[in-house]
C-alpha cells in the first residue's frame, strides 16, 4: 500500500528556483512520485510513494525556509496514482489572479470537521463551494452554493456579482484541501465580509474524521491523481477519468453514445474538432499497446 500526502504551505520563498533542483532529485530517488509546485508564496501539491520515501520527501520541506510548521494530510492508494515526478515554477501555487491576496497576513475562522456540521447548519450562514464546477458536480455539502466556476480565477468575479445575496450572512466556504479557501477567506475579509469561516483540513480532513452516519457530505471527492475520487473514510470512490477533457465521469457517463475511452465523454462531446479526437484515439492506442506490455503510458 502506498502513501499519499496532500499538503500546502505559504511561506515567503526568495528564490523558488533554486529550490526545485534538490527537491525533484530526492523525490526522484527515493521512488516519489507526484506533482509540487513551488512559488514565492510557497509550496503546494500532491505526491505519493512508499511510507519512507514520503517522509523523507516531507523532512526536506519542513527544512525549507519558513516551512517548519509544514501541514498535510494522508491517504493510501493500492497503485500508484501519479505517472512521474513533477516539480514546478509557478506564479501562485493556486491561481486566483488577485496579487493583493495574502494568506500570510489574515484568514478566515478554521473550523474543525467536528465542528462543521453544527456551523454549516445554522440559519445564518451561507455555505460555498469554492471548487471548480466538475468537482461540485460529482459532490459537495448538502445546501452548500456552487459558483459554478471553471477555474478558481473566477471566484472574485462571481464574488463580486452575489455579493449582495449574502448581505448580513456569516460565511463558510470549503474546499478539497484548504488551500483554496486560505486565499478566498482572505480576499473576503479584504471584501469587508466581517465573519468567514473554513474547514480545516478542507473536504478530506471532513471525510477522513466526521462518520458516515453524521455526515452532510453528499457524493465523493474529486481528487487530482490516478484515484480520481474519494468517499468517507477516504476510499477511493466510483468515479474514473475522461482522458480527453480531464473530468470525471461516472458509470453511466460511459453507458452514454458520447463516451469514447480517451477520446469523449458526455461532458467535452462538443468541446473537440475531429482533428482533436484523431489525436486522442492514437494516444488511446498507446495507452493500451503499453498496457499489453505490462507498461504504463506516462505520455509526453
Amino acid at each position: 500500500m502506498l502513501t499519499v500526502a496532500a499538503l500546502y504551505h505559504f511561506t515567503r520563498f526568495e528564490d523558488p528556483a533554486a529550490l526545485k533542483p534538490p527537491l525533484a532529485r530526492l523525490a526522484c530517488a527515493r521512488g516519489v512520485k507526484g506533482t509540487l509546485l513551488l512559488a514565492r508564496e510557497g509550496i503546494n501539491g500532491t505526491i505519493a510513494g512508499t511510507r519512507e520515501g514520503i517522509d523523507a520527501v516531507l523532512a526536506h520541506i519542513r527544512a525549507l525556509p519558513g516551512c517548519a510548521g509544514l501541514e498535510w494530510k494522508e491517504s493510501t492508494a493500492s497503485e500508484m496514482p501519479f505517472g512521474r515526478m513533477k516539480v514546478r515554477l509557478k506564479a501562485e501555487i493556486v491561481t486566483m489572479g488577485e496579487p493583493d491576496v495574502d494568506p500570510r497576513a489574515a484568514v478566515g475562522h478554521y473550523v474543525d470537521p467536528a465542528d462543521w456540521n453544527a456551523l454549516i447548519s445554522a440559519p445564518d450562514v451561507v455555505v460555498i463551494d469554492t471548487r471548480n464546477d466538475y468537482e461540485v458536480a460529482i459532490g459537495t455539502f448538502e445546501g452548500a452554493i456552487d459558483p459554478k466556476t471553471k477555474t478558481f480565477r473566477d471566484f472574485p468575479k462571481w464574488w463580486q456579482e452575489n455579493a449582495a445575496r449574502f448581505h448580513n450572512k456569516r460565511v463558510a466556504m470549503f474546499c478539497t484541501g484548504g488551500i483554496r479557501c486560505e486565499k478566498s477567506t482572505n480576499y473576503l475579509l479584504a471584501q469587508g465580509v466581517d465573519e468567514v469561516f473554513h474547514l480545516r483540513g478542507g473536504i478530506l480532513k471532513y471525510l477522513e474524521e466526521v462518520p458516515e452516519a453524521e455526515s452532510l457530505w453528499q457524493g465523493e471527492c474529486f481528487v487530482f491523481d490516478g484515484r480520481v475520487s474519494l468517499k468517507h473514510g477516504l476510499k477511493q470512490g466510483a468515479h474514473d477519468l475522461c482522458h480527453a477533457c480531464r473530468r470525471p465521469i461516472s458509470a453511466e457517463d460511459k453507458r452514454s453514445p458520447a463516451y469514447e475511452p480517451g477520446v469523449s465523454c458526455p461532458q467535452c462531446i462538443d468541446e473537440y474538432t475531429e482533428a482533436d479526437r484523431a489525436r486522442f484515439r492514437e494516444r488511446e492506442r498507446q495507452v493500451q499497446l503499453a498496457a499489453t506490455r505490462g507498461e504504463r503510458h506516462i505520455g509526453p
